[in-house]
């Protein structure tokens, strides 16, 4: 058998990550290869930590990406903040949630979890009443934007819960980054992590991190090593950082942070606010055309994610017959649910890149064809003309 080169087919991404990605950070991508150590990718590195600076609303001096996907973003935050015997309050209302209370449980401490419904925010006053509870707890642990239902918790109100209790936050912000309101300083969040393949638009692989003062001085107060090599922050940040000559920690993706510097620059060029309206605007008019078509979603609207949205699926249909027609016939990725979901949702992302007019007018459209071929009862043109209302009130320029 010959093995050939590997030509992917063309897609239109729209379930939970990766996005789509810009043609601009695809030729990103393409552009030569240097040493990580080059001096001119170390001035290519300074800037990248002053556009996740911007992207992210900090002035925190560590603030870098991770040469790992979102899920060593995750890990980094827990190995380095949390030690032995610590007690973490820790968040639970999906599937990410769920993940943090494994990482602390690796690391060796304590997790007291708050546990959450499925497809809704985080409830203050449970944190609340549980550090209330558990006044030895140092760490605060949640996600702010859960991939796995699409519900957004609301970080700055938990934030101020855990400074009050002197506490910590670390903060999942893997789908929140560029998509919706996030704000580091201003919400005095300590540690917080993201992924590279979602509101960014860039390709899977990178973990924008940013940690605070107050996170910093935990980590230098560690009476234990962190219990990984790769991810321990006083041997990442000799890399990173830009006071002395670098150090050599591994060798880094050189491609891969070319194409997060490209689309961190597009992010600048657009305005981090107007993405966030982009993302919010284009899911009202999702929202218009999904509605339209008889689809309820699973969040309350106060609650709801713009760049993740998560529908029921009508009764007496094949979720995953539906995904593979869409696949088969148009090309398009959605989402299927994750644990408790599963079976009972798709997913359907409007996340960087994604979150465009054409983009959602073909997933409208194609559901409706799909849905009735199945014999649930659409109406395509009713639900397109709800859409194209709502485009038509504001074409946010991306």
């Amino acid at each position: 058998m010959m093995i050939r080169s590997f030509n992917p087919p063309v897609r239109t991404l729209m379930g939970p990550g990766p996005a789509d990605v810009h043609p601009r950070v695809l030729a990103a991508l393409a552009r030569p290869t240097i040493g990580h150590l080059d001096p001119a990718f170390v001035a290519m590195m300074d800037e990248l930590k002053d556009l996740l600076r911007l992207a992210f609303r900090t002035e925190n001096a560590l603030t870098m990406p991770v040469s790992a996907p979102g899920s060593a973003g995750m890990e980094i935050c827990f190995v380095n903040l949390v030690e032995p015997g610590d007690e973490v309050v820790v968040c639970i209302n999906g599937v990410f949630g769920a993940r943090m209370k494994e990482n602390v449980e690796r690391a060796g401490g304590i997790p007291v979890v708050v546990q959450g419904q499925w497809g809704r925010a985080v409830d203050p006053n449970q944190v609340e009443e549980t550090l209330k509870a558990h006044p030895n707890a140092r760490l605060l642990a949640f996600v702010q934007a859960e991939t796995s239902t699409g519900a957004s918790s609301d970080a700055q109100t938990l934030a101020e819960i855990a400074r009050r209790h002197d506490c910590l936050t670390i903060v999942d912000a893997v789908t929140a980054l560029g998509g919706s309101p996030l704000e580091v300083d201003a919400w005095g969040l300590d540690a917080v992590y993201s992924g590279s393949q979602k509101c960014l638009s860039c390709t899977p692989g990178l973990a924008p991190v940013t940690f605070g003062e107050r996170a910093l001085e935990k980590v230098r107060q560690r009476k234990t090593k962190v219990q990984s090599w790769f991810l321990d922050l006083t041997l990442v940040m000799g890399y990173w950082s830009g006071e002395q000559k670098r150090t050599y920690h591994h060798t880094a993706p050189v491609n891969a942070l070319y194409a997060l510097h490209e689309c961190l620059v597009m992010l600048a060029e657009e305005g981090v606010e107007q993405a966030w309206e982009r993302h919010a605007h284009h899911h009202r008019a999702l929202r218009a055309g999904l509605e339209a078509l008889g689809l309820e979603f699973i969040v309350p609207e106060d609650e709801r994610l713009p760049q993740l949205n998560s529908v029921a699926v009508p009764g007496g249909i094949d979720e995953a017959l539906v995904r593979s027609r869409l696949l088969q016939h148009y090309n398009l990725e959605l989402g299927a649910g994750l644990g408790d979901l599963a079976c009972k949702i798709w997913r359907i992302g409007l996340m960087g890149y994604s979150s465009r007019p054409t983009n959602i007018l073909l997933c409208v459209g194609a559901l409706a064809n799909e849905l009735s071929a199945l014999g649930h009862r659409t109406d395509a043109g009713a639900a397109l003309e709800a859409v194209r209302t709502v485009l038509d009130q504001k074409t946010p320029a991306r």
